[in-house]
């Protein structure tokens, strides 16, 4: 991209879109060679439209001009076009002001037949940020009183808008700063196109499966014979040239033979014919492709750029793609009823919906789940996920009311910070349980799953067993936890298992005692664990688990099991079965030692209990249950405005021609670098590191042993809301030596709090920023603030003045 007498071309513009409708667009900056679609772009215009874009009327434009369109500096003249398969649908200009170097006039253009659709608002999205990363703070625009739609653009965008006084022409200014309802309003828009792209999906009303086999136990025979086993309800369309029927079914040569265009295409060929196959279906006018093949990204480079190249051309046809490599899409709600998968394994209809990175392991996925009795509302296969994303599914399982729990399997993140922001908005909501292999990225992992509400599991038996508690009884309302057992040894390794994940097996109250003692067994228990002994009646059982129920001290009940008769299990399951449905607002959990077949003795209609092989497991997954309540109760945090910030002095700073001292810029933050000399508390430090997947992460610890022996280090990924600086600088182990409760003054908290806010403000500011340090921090004691004695701050090699 990169010719040898032109600018640079900035490829990191380069962007899938969504425009309202939920059409799938492309968005590049414009190139030399596109010259040619400009004009044939222009001449597609009507006279009305070329009148709005010139502020009157035009009687011709002449192609030159329109060719030297083409050319720009991707600095001061930057042009973004959206793509309509290889056609421009609409087009976007700013030209700085060399006057005013923060201004910039922009200029749109929409092809006519997609003025009603929302390129405007996506292309004002991308220039803007485009624009923002160039040091533009104001783009200008003069529009025709009469053009509605643009105006209507401009001021259903969330920035801040001035316009000029009524007349033929309207003046505008608008300032391009993320405010917070721009944010909002851009989530908003994006939210409705995602889910309206994603309906022919997972909401189709016709399939085609291009590769179908006429030879059973093939993928592409498999996945026909799952459509029509499955239920679906709409037409199945197998295609292959050499069959009359695939599954008893009519097949077609082409996808350009169907009697109608299909909402949903699976491609299962070989690899090289793929791309050929997914330009058929979008002449056809598919609107969603799975590609099942492999043979892309796994293969290497050159692959990667195979499947890099695929997404491009699906999204500028105004399709979504699933894959490469994938098992496809499965959706139970009643509304789809779809199996386009080739596993042998379909899942009952439940309440849990997955997505997983990994085609292979989602046939033993949906196999251990059926196994395992959990339902699932939707599970989609997205492989190399180089189109429709885990963030994308989120969004549509957010409003989706078949599903209440969301598990992702994820190896890679496309867009870190966006899987937060979905996140944070769909946790409160539906608990989001993800698994996750760690890695050289592991403690960023865990810090962006903290911030976003996401419960992290280690493996995928405790994705499965923390799913299975969630699915079908309520998070615990605290982490005191009641243990009943008719047998010791069980009930000692469950009360650790409960230390180990966070909860406590407190003593019961003394009413709780008292209506305990008359009923249980001689020789019971009444303390906590309640052991029952091995001569425990049903009834002892419905009886302790309905006292613990009852009990304000208690948030949760794990009932243990050890069948001494074979004829017991069955009178137990219906004991606790009674009692939980008593108190539907606790959770009730069980493992049943040594007993085969118990799940489905622990299910009544709706009411399902869940039990474990082991108690470990039952407690482990309380214990995440019982984090993601809490974390859901606590106030939701903001990412606030900090009074004494200028930022148009900091980036003066990095527009020097040398480079600017880290005292310069962080004053400009409103933090001063000054030694006060050793203080009476201890010393930290702040540290931010760009990771190449997370951005910018920042690091808080205490200096010396606790970081360095102990690794005591608590991590967020920029930026922090107050309550993520809060639960920052409170996770620390070493925490009770700034709260005071190692009997000392303890440190000026609130100080410490605001200076993590500054330091994310700034590096979210100054993208600049490589790497920053702040050692030593002197934490004073409360009201003294805090005092940072040195300061180090790394610029990347191209900003200008280069680094210090």
């Amino acid at each position: 991209m990169n010719g040898p007498a032109g600018p640079p071309y900035p490829e990191d513009l380069e962007r899938p879109g969504l425009v309202r409708t939920g059409r799938s667009t492309f968005v590049r900056p414009v190139r030399p060679e596109d010259a040619d679609r400009l004009v044939a772009f222009v001449a597609g215009l009507s006279r009305a439209t070329l009148a709005y874009r010139s502020l009157g009327p035009v009687v011709r434009v002449r192609d030159d001009v329109i060719r030297r369109g083409a050319h720009v500096d991707y600095l001061n003249e930057l042009a973004l076009v959206a793509l309509a398969g290889e056609d421009i649908a609409g087009l976007v200009r700013y030209v700085r002001d060399p006057e005013e170097p923060e201004h910039a006039e922009v200029t749109f253009t929409i092809r006519d037949d997609h003025q009603s659709e929302g390129f405007g608002r996506l292309l004002l999205e991308h220039i803007a940020a485009a624009a923002r990363a160039r040091g533009i703070r104001v783009l200008e625009a003069d529009v025709l009183a009469d053009n509605t739609r643009m105006i209507n653009v401009f001021l259903g965008s969330g920035y801040r808008v001035e316009a000029g006084p009524p007349g033929q022409i309207v003046h505008f200014e608008i300032a391009i700063d993320p405010q917070a309802q721009a944010v909002a309003r851009a989530e908003r828009r994006e939210h409705t196109a995602v889910r309206r792209s994603l309906r022919p999906l997972l909401e189709p009303r016709s399939v085609a499966v291009v590769g179908a086999n006429r030879d059973p136990l093939t993928i592409g025979h498999e996945i026909v014979a799952n459509l029509l086993r499955g239920g679906f309800e709409g037409a199945v369309f197998p295609v292959n040239p050499h069959a009359e029927r695939v599954a008893g079914v009519r097949a077609y040569a082409r996808v350009a033979d169907l009697p109608e265009p299909p909402d949903l295409a699976l491609v299962a060929v070989r690899a090289e014919a793929v791309p050929d196959v997914v330009r058929e279906c979008a002449e056809a006018g598919v609107k969603a492709v799975v590609v099942v093949s492999s043979g892309f990204g796994e293969t290497g480079a050159a692959g990667r750029a195979a499947e890099r190249e695929l997404a491009r051309f699906a999204r500028a046809s105004g399709m979504r793609l699933v894959g490469p490599n994938c098992m496809g899409v499965v959706n139970t709600t009643p509304a789809a009823r779809l199996a386009a998968t080739f596993s042998p394994a379909l899942p009952a209809p439940g309440r849990v919906a997955m997505s997983s990175q990994s085609g292979p392991l989602g046939l033993a996925v949906l196999d251990f789940a059926r196994r395992l009795g959990l339902g699932f509302s939707g599970f989609v296969s997205v492989g190399h996920a180089v189109d429709v994303s885990t963030n994308d599914l989120l969004q549509w399982w957010e409003e989706d009311p078949a599903t209440s729990v969301v598990l992702l399997h994820v190896e890679t993140f496309g867009n870190p910070r966006r899987f937060a922001r979905i996140a944070r908005r769909v946790a409160p909501r539906k608990p989001i349980v993800a698994v996750h292999p760690g890695g050289e990225a592991d403690s960023a992992v865990s810090s962006l799953f903290a911030q976003a509400g996401v419960i992290r599991t280690r493996s995928l038996q405790e994705l499965f067993d923390v799913a299975l508690l969630l699915a079908h009884q309520p998070p615990p309302p605290g982490d005191r936890i009641a243990v009943i057992t008719n047998a010791g040894g069980p009930a000692a390794l469950t009360v650790g298992a409960c230390a180990a994940g966070g909860l406590r097996v407190p003593a019961l109250g003394e009413r709780t005692r008292r209506r305990l003692a008359p009923v249980l067994a001689p020789g019971a228990d009444v303390a906590n664990p309640i052991d029952l002994t091995p001569m425990a009646s049903a009834e002892h059982y419905r009886q302790a688990v309905a006292a613990v129920l009852d009990d304000d001290g208690i948030d949760a009940a794990i009932v243990l099991f050890m069948p001494p008769l074979a004829d017991k299990p069955d009178e137990v399951a219906s004991a606790i079965l009674d009692a939980a449905a008593a108190a539907p607002d606790k959770p009730v959990v069980t493992s049943f030692l040594g007993g085969a077949g118990v799940a489905d003795l622990l299910r009544r209609g709706d009411l399902v209990v869940p039990t474990y092989t082991f108690p470990e497991a039952a407690a482990a997954s309380l214990g995440h249950a019982a984090a993601y309540q809490a974390w859901r109760a606590t106030p939701a945090g903001v990412v606030p405005d900090l009074p004494g910030v200028d930022v148009d002095r900091a980036r003066a700073l990095l527009a020097g021609p040398t480079a600017p001292a880290a005292a310069g810029l962080l004053a400009a933050y409103g933090i001063a670098v000054h030694d006060p000399g050793p203080g009476p508390g201890p010393d930290a430090f702040l540290s931010v590191d760009a990771d190449p997947v997370f951005g910018p992460v920042l690091s808080f610890g205490l200096t010396g042993d606790y970081a360095d022996l102990m690794a005591d280090v608590a991590r967020r990924v920029t930026p922090l809301s107050d309550r993520d600086a809060r639960e920052m600088v409170r996770s620390l182990r070493a925490a009770p030596l700034l709260d005071g409760r190692t009997g000392g003054p303890g440190v000026d908290l609130a100080a410490l709090e605001e200076t993590v806010l500054r330091i994310s403000a700034m590096v979210e500011d100054l993208p600049e920023i490589e790497s920053l340090e702040l050692r030593p921090v002197r934490l004073l004691p409360p009201g003294g603030g805090v005092a940072v004695a040195h300061a180090t701050i790394r610029l990347a090699d191209d900003t200008p003045g280069g680094a210090r």
